[in-house]
């Protein structure tokens, strides 16, 4: 495998980066835009299937599905796993951004529709542009990297604001008290940033709140 310092080896003398960049974007684009309105579900590939989060990933990828949503993971095992078998229970469109890393992320097979990315950043833009929700599930740093991307660009107005539902209040509600008590308290974020984010456990609500939100 290459190395993994892809934004270090960037420079004037490997502009055919560029090009692998630039194809990345086109081929991701061509293949999103036939997906339809999508559900990205998030959370960490460590999960194990008898996890009570892998389950409610399942469960709730295969409500969107029946909604009439698409969904959308990082292709990989534990929530993403998970969030990809649920939508294949329903006979639904899944489909699986698998990122190219030396541990952890491997393709997993329940995903319809697989793409493979080398760089983050073009993964990321394909998570955001095609989604009409963002789900986040317990995870670690990758889990929160992308969570507050997507939170940055609709506080900044840089994409249209879409539902961000963080499932499982047991795992989020430190973090949510934490930015209330540090960021709002010290006036760093505005009152209504929080509105951006919420925390809910039931499945069923969820899908229920997407619909009312999303017009398909």
């Amino acid at each position: 495998m290459e190395k993994q310092f892809v934004i270090d080896e960037l420079s004037q003398s490997e502009s055919w980066r560029i090009l692998r960049i630039m194809s990345e974007f086109v081929e991701g684009i061509d293949t999103m835009s036939e997906v339809g309105p999508a559900v990205s579900i998030f959370g960490s590939a460590r999960c194990t299937p008898e996890d009570k989060y892998y389950k409610l990933a399942r469960k709730l990828a295969a409500r969107c599905v029946k909604a009439n949503f698409a969904v959308i993971t990082g292709g990989g095992g534990g929530i993403m796993e998970a969030a990809n078998l649920g939508a294949a229970d329903e006979n639904g469109v899944s489909v699986g951004l698998n990122i190219e890393l030396p541990f952890e992320q491997k393709p997993n097979p329940y995903a319809n529709l697989q793409m493979n990315f080398k760089y983050f950043f073009v993964r990321k833009v394909m998570f955001v542009k095609y989604a009409t929700a963002y789900v986040g599930m317990p995870g670690g740093f990758g889990t929160l990297d992308e969570l507050f991307e997507a939170v940055t660009l609709i506080q900044t107005h840089r994409i249209k604001p879409f539902p961000v539902v963080l499932v499982g209040s047991d795992y989020w509600t430190g973090l949510v008290d934490w930015i209330k008590g540090q960021l709002l308290k010290r006036k760093l974020i505005s009152p209504a940033d929080m509105d951006i984010i919420r925390i809910m456990d039931d499945p069923d609500e969820i899908v229920a709140m997407l619909k009312r939100r999303i017009i398909l």
